[in-house]
């Protein structure tokens, strides 16, 4: 007699259960990770005309820092001392049917970039007014964003002779004469800030105010 031939079928062990168990899962992690979406950059600001003071790629880094509220809405040009000469009645002027936020952009003589949000419009007031969205900045170079400590609420005041922004122990976190020409900037406890320009005193060379509504 011949002797039967068995086949024979090897079955999977333990261990190769479990790495193939372990495999699987692997695939299903990756899979997973692979849906998850990417988050996309923010719509870059349309801006009505161009700023004279921030480039495309100062525009598009202010921009991240800004409230959700404003994501989306046009820049619009109020004013600018290129144009409405330097005069802080005439940015109050300009700022009359305005209520939004406002983006104020200043660079200075030494050719330091800096400025301020506001949560409203700028405006005449006996008192400070705004809320905690309202920021300070500087590119210095790289971009410094200052937000609202809590400490106070000495956010935006402005009278004929003067716009203030962020106090405490008698000074302001950004400072602007009358004539929008001199200005200064301190440490205060409502951004808990930096100087913004190189030093405390400066003179500006060109401002504009934007209106984000």
């Amino acid at each position: 007699m011949k002797g039967r031939r068995w086949r024979y079928t090897q079955l999977p062990t333990q261990v190769e259960d479990t790495l193939s168990g372990e495999e699987g899962e692997k695939e299903e992690e990756e899979e997973e990770e692979e849906a998850v979406p990417v988050p996309q950059e923010p719509v870059e600001p349309q801006l009505t005309e161009a700023s004279q003071v921030l480039g495309v790629s100062e525009i598009k880094q202010l921009s991240l820092h800004l409230p959700a509220r404003v994501t989306g809405h046009p820049w619009s040009l109020v004013f600018c001392t290129s144009r409405d000469g330097f005069s802080l009645r005439r940015l109050y002027r300009q700022m009359e049917g305005h209520s939004g936020p406002t983006l104020l952009l200043l660079k200075d003589q030494d050719g330091q970039m800096f400025g301020a949000f506001s949560s409203s419009a700028i405006r005449l007031s006996k008192g400070f007014y705004g809320t905690g969205e309202t920021f300070l900045f500087s590119f210095s170079p790289q971009l410094k964003v200052f937000k609202w400590t809590g400490s106070n609420s000495f956010f935006v005041k402005g009278d004929l002779d003067s716009l203030m922004m962020g106090s405490g122990s008698g000074q302001f976190g950004l400072w602007l004469d009358g004539d929008l020409y001199h200005g200064g900037s301190y440490p205060c406890a409502t951004f808990n800030n930096e100087v913004l320009a190189r030093q405390e005193q400066f003179c500006i060379e060109e401002l504009e105010a934007w209106a984000l509504s």
